[in-house]
């Protein structure tokens, strides 16, 4: 702590003398010391804005009387969900100090929202996620906005900004079109009721192809009217496509989630739903040359890759192609032959093998060493001489010839040794 705290600055009995520093570390002691000061909310109007190219923001705040230097930097002010401006009310938490190198006493804000948003905010909060629940901001349920609108229903306030910048933007199109201007209250308590009330109206027409409700930029209580259920169910339930255009680009309201097309601002919502002849014309026609273009590259690309396929040698002399292959079928026939030349070769030597053992055991083959095969009249071979009796005509069958022969006499093996 400092030690002017042990000091008496108005004490007569000596003259003490302090520097600038000692002044305002004593003054930045106190207001240390001082819990309201190091943690409190402030309101005020934002005037000499000033958002710093390091993300820090300078501004002051202000009311009838008095007005606060103020500071937010950015590790605090990147999580606003809005962007301060001039004019605009606020609400900030945060704490003073003193910047020593000026000598001034600002406000340190932590946090920052629009004056009044605080309950509105939740109530806002808490009805976007109920109607998203429900299924109201489903992308599969948004109607196409159709591309050239013959007539154009806006239910907006007949004599505020937002009328004139749709009206200014429509003016500058050449488009065949028309619009409807269908009078609401787009504040206040009457607001909601006319918004939903206008919507249904053109919904009952035949003649309107697309609906515009729209209003300028103000307050989240002046944008109210676009957060009310009645006004987001009624734009829901329309057969008719919707563009919301409400407030700032920064502004957004249920009106905004429900609606089939959300534009940032009045003009903008002009500009979605008036198509401008020219332009579609030079779009077509840029989009054409384009085309033609990429067909003209793509073409000849397509014919240096084909000339260089047809410069290949495979293409010059197309016989190569097959003299691989004529040269393997050679191969494999040669192969072949000689694979049939041994197979035959082995079947011959088994043939002959066969055949010499076939005919050794072939009965011609005993007549030739001298034997003799008999028979009787009916060529039935005769093996024992039961098979015969005396005066039997037979027949011998020798290696060169038959013989017939008749039994004379038999006898048995016995007699013959005899």
């Amino acid at each position: 702590m400092s030690d002017l705290y042990q000091d008496n600055l108005f004490t007569k009995k000596e003259k003490k003398i302090y520097t600038v520093e000692e002044i305002t570390e004593y003054l930045q002691a106190l207001i240390k010391e001082d819990a309201l000061l190091s943690d409190f909310w402030i309101s005020g109007e934002i005037s000499n804005f000033y958002h710093h190219s390091s993300g820090h923001m300078y501004f002051t705040l202000k009311d009838k009387n008095s007005q606060l230097k103020t500071v937010m930097f950015k590790g605090y002010n990147s999580s606003l969900d809005f962007e301060p401006e001039e004019g605009m009310q606020v609400e900030a938490r945060g704490n003073l100090d003193i910047y020593a190198q000026r000598g001034e006493y600002q406000f340190y804000a932590r946090e920052m929202e629009r004056a009044g948003k605080g309950k509105l905010y939740q109530a806002f909060e808490k009805l976007k996620a109920r109607l998203e629940k429900e299924g109201l901001f489903a992308e599969s349920k948004k109607k196409e906005i159709p591309f050239l609108a013959s007539k154009i229903g806006i239910v907006t306030s007949p004599t505020g900004a937002a009328i004139r910048d749709i009206l200014s933007v429509m003016k500058r199109r050449t488009g065949n079109f028309s619009v409807l201007i269908v009078p609401a209250h787009v504040q206040g308590n009457l607001a909601k009721g006319e918004i939903k009330a206008g919507i249904e109206y053109l919904n009952s027409r035949d003649d309107i192809d697309l609906i515009i409700i729209s209003r300028g930029g103000g307050s989240i209580e002046d944008l109210w009217p676009f957060n009310e259920e009645e006004v987001a169910r009624a734009i829901y339930a329309s057969r008719l496509p919707v563009i919301s255009g409400v407030g700032h680009e920064t502004d957004f309201t249920i009106s905004d989630f429900v609606a089939d097309l959300r534009a940032p601002t009045p003009s903008a919502a002009a500009e979605l739903a008036t198509a401008n002849r020219e332009e579609i014309l030079n779009r077509l026609n840029n989009l054409s040359q384009r085309l033609v273009n990429s067909s003209a590259t793509k073409l000849r690309e397509l014919k240096n890759h084909l000339k260089g396929i047809s410069e290949r040698r495979i293409f010059a002399s197309p016989e190569e192609l097959f003299r691989d292959y004529e040269q393997e079928l050679d191969s494999i026939e040669t192969k072949l032959n000689h694979q049939i030349e041994r197979k035959y070769n082995d079947w011959e030597n088994k043939y002959q093998l066969f055949y010499q053992r076939l005919n050794n055991l072939s009965p011609l083959k005993t007549l030739d060493r001298g034997y003799t095969i008999l028979q009787d009249q009916n060529k039935k071979t005769i093996s024992s001489i039961r098979q015969t009796a005396a005066g039997d005509q037979l027949r011998a069958r020798l290696s060169d010839g038959l013989l017939e022969l008749e039994v004379k006499a038999s006898r048995k093996v016995g007699d013959i040794n005899e």
